[in-house]
């Protein structure tokens, strides 16, 4: 993949692309603490198949830089989506499949159920993965909530101090930790390690699990956008929800999102699979775009 750059109204956003210009265009939108190494695999199979594959940086990672130095470092989720959405418009992309897990996953949801004229067909890691900050305070299952604990270390200055003085081995950590079945994470997280040494990294992460716990204002430049997504809006467009059989992080199956989709829907389960789904599932994780390319 090719690395470029494209200027939004916000942020210059590095990304890569790979395949033919004139193919149907595919969005891959990585997570935290991940990079677009994630989809290495993924674009190649995508190109070689004829898409047009874009992979940018998300705020706070690799080569991705705010405009304005005091503009405020958000990493709520609305920040995320309005960034696709301006990603796009900078590189005149009408319509694409968009695709993502974690943070990015989020951010793809969330384009796919506001603004479904854009999103041709969407692949979500874990169903319906956008926020309701409404019920932040509600405490989880206790075997859920031990998995954690990085984001409620990060609500403390001393979690803040530990991201910015132990980045790379806190990071690793939490790549093995989520992935427990994935034996290749030790290997590849140094090809990534470099991104997360962005100068917002820091700000942006903690920014980000502050402000889902109601612990941290959010930009207002977003608030609209927030006010949208609390209505919990449906997803009506085709999607592909790939669920991780063995992720270290708790949560609830992707199943009991079936609600928030109203059009065509389909639901795969990874066996073996953690937290880094197009890392560890290439191959699926392909095969799921692929379907909604036509």
């Amino acid at each position: 993949m090719g690395t470029r750059r494209v200027t939004t109204p916000v942020l210059e956003i590095e990304y890569e692309h790979a395949g033919d210009a004139g193919g149907p265009p595919v969005v891959l939108l990585h997570g935290f603490p991940y990079d677009v190494r994630a989809y290495d695999e993924v674009a190649a199979l995508l190109a070689a198949g004829g898409a047009s594959v874009y992979v940018p940086y998300l705020r706070g990672f690799g080569g991705t830089r705010f405009l304005d130095e005091a503009a405020p470092r958000s990493g709520q989720q609305a920040a995320l989506a309005q960034d696709l959405f301006e990603f796009m418009d900078a590189l005149g992309l009408e319509k694409a499949v968009v695709a993502g897990y974690d943070w990015g996953g989020r951010a793809a949801c969330i384009a796919a159920a506001l603004r479904p004229e854009r999103v041709r067909g969407l692949v979500s890691v874990d169903g319906y993965n956008v926020q309701n900050l409404a019920y932040a305070g509600e405490p989880a299952p206790p075997e859920w909530e031990r998995t954690y604990w990085y984001q409620f270390y990060f609500h403390s200055e001393r979690g803040r101090r530990g991201l910015a003085e132990n980045r790379d081995e806190l990071c690793a950590l939490l790549w093995r930790t989520w992935s427990p079945t994935w034996t290749g994470a030790d290997a590849a997280f140094p090809a990534s390690a470099s991104s997360l040494h962005n100068p917002d990294f820091v700000d942006v992460v903690i920014h980000s699990y502050r402000h889902r716990f109601g612990l941290a204002e959010g930009d207002p430049r977003y608030q609209a956008l927030e006010d949208l997504i609390a209505k919990e809006p449906a997803i009506t467009v085709p999607t592909v929800v790939l669920e991780s059989g063995d992720d270290g992080i708790g949560g609830p199956s992707a199943e009991g999102d079936r609600e928030y989709f109203t059009g065509s829907y389909e639901h795969r389960v990874l066996p073996g699979v953690g937290h880094n789904v197009p890392q560890e599932a290439p191959e699926a994780f392909a095969a799921a775009v692929a379907s909604l390319l036509g």
